[in-house]
């Protein structure tokens, strides 16, 4: 689909990516936190995208000999690859230091960033702007995912403080990296698209772990933390960048931004049970207002107008 042209209903196949998007994003911090145990985070990195680069690798190549990849997408993916490159570096080594459900909260804070980069250079997007759905939903948003952080007891030290730091950068480079997918590949297949970036990213955390990590340790950890490894590359990497990519493809970067403040909810009743991780009551009452928040801005879509 070309660029999207907003209509006033909820596209049926944008709304199904973006929530399979968010359903395979949810187990990827889990997977990443078992794995700190065995790799350190530029390895983990590494082998898990690589597993993702080597699922659409026979599309790609199919697709290349066929002719129906244009040249002008590798030079285009450039920016959006240094842009992942960066956000799952930083992704990954972040959960060394914090559980997945606090993290996957910090991340959020990226909507803040999307939303406010597409209304400003998406003209597809301001039509938003006069919308109090719109509105009402990002502050429910907010108020959410701020009561959830402020109401957590920091442990002393500096380690979650490192934590929560290198996930708010990661975070804005989510932001980024977002943004740059809409505008690299705004008439560009979105399987396509992310298999030419998939295989820029593993040249670049190929890089990464030689220098910073011992990517040799993956012959030493066991079999099922390899399972681990292929399962959230193909689920959380492979499968949920691709519906990602269709969802912004055709209901815009803004809608679907808001809509993944969702996954931290579902990601910390995993944690719960997996790493004992908890909630104060006050946590529990702002991940419902984020909830909320998120509803009523996919209920905008609903009422949106080409300005």
């Amino acid at each position: 689909m070309s660029e999207h042209e907003i209509r006033g209903r909820i596209d049926p196949a944008g709304t199904a990516a973006i929530l399979g998007a968010m359903l395979c994003w949810t187990t990827g911090p889990l997977f990443i936190r078992y794995l700190t145990g065995h790799l350190d985070a530029w390895s983990q990195n590494l082998w898990r995208y690589t597993t993702a680069m080597l699922v659409w690798l026979p599309y790609l190549i199919f697709k290349t000999r066929q002719g129906k990849v244009p040249p002008a997408v590798w030079k285009r993916a450039i920016i959006p690859s240094l842009a992942n490159i960066l956000m799952q570096s930083l992704w990954a080594w972040s959960f060394y230091y914090i559980k997945p459900g606090f993290g996957t909260l910090l991340a959020r804070s990226s909507v803040i960033w999307t939303t406010t980069f597409c209304l400003i250079y998406f003209p597809d997007e301001r039509g938003l702007v006069k919308s109090r759905r719109f509105w009402s939903g990002m502050v429910l948003s907010a108020i959410g995912l701020t009561t959830i952080v402020t109401t957590r007891k920091v442990v002393a030290g500096g380690a979650e403080i490192t934590g929560i730091v290198i996930m708010l950068i990661a975070a804005a480079t989510w932001s980024l990296y977002t943004i740059c997918v809409r505008i690299a590949f705004r008439k560009i297949d979105s399987r396509t698209g992310f298999s030419v970036v998939s295989v820029y990213t593993v040249c670049g955390l190929s890089i990464i772990a030689m220098l910073f990590g011992k990517p040799g340790q993956i012959t030493e950890i066991g079999s099922w933390p390899v399972a681990c490894i292929v399962i959230s590359g193909i689920l959380s990497i492979s499968l949920a960048h691709t519906l990602y990519y269709i969802s912004i493809q055709r209901i815009g970067a803004a809608i679907p931004a808001l809509a993944i403040v969702v996954s931290p909810f579902a990601t910390l009743l995993l944690s719960m049970m997996v790493f004992a991780e908890r909630l104060t009551p006050w946590q529990w009452a702002g991940g419902v207002v984020l909830i909320s928040g998120s509803v009523l801005s996919i209920w905008a879509q609903t009422h949106l107008r080409k300005v």
